[in-house]
């Protein structure tokens, strides 16, 4: 018999690499029953699910996270770009400088 579980455990849960480790070794059967019924069906279903992956991998969007931030707007103003540097302070980092620049009394944002 098993021991009974205690009300404050919570139950295993389960891990998606062992879920990863069996379909790798299924689809290692797979290949290894396709090369012992034929060398040359082997070689050619492996040629055939290379290719196709090779193509979904192509095929696939890429996510936006990697991309490029837009560009500023044309009224934001940055301290490098401006002549008219307000303070410099040194950053926490080596070699890091932060620049504030003059707030113009026109419309700047706050």
């Amino acid at each position: 018999m098993t021991p009974k579980k205690q009300d404050g455990e919570e139950p295993e849960e389960s891990s998606g690499t062992a879920g990863a480790c069996v379909l790798i070794a299924l689809a290692a059967v797979v290949v290894a029953v396709t090369f012992r019924l034929s060398a040359v069906v082997g070689i050619l279903a492996l040629w055939i699910v290379g290719a196709v992956a090779l193509w979904r991998a192509t095929r696939r969007r890429m996510s936006d996270s990697s991309a490029t931030p837009p560009p500023p707007s044309a009224g934001d103003e940055y301290a490098g770009h401006s002549e008219e540097i307000d303070r410099v302070q040194e950053g926490p980092g080596e070699g890091m400088t932060i620049l504030y620049p003059r707030r113009l009394e026109g419309g700047s944002k706050s």
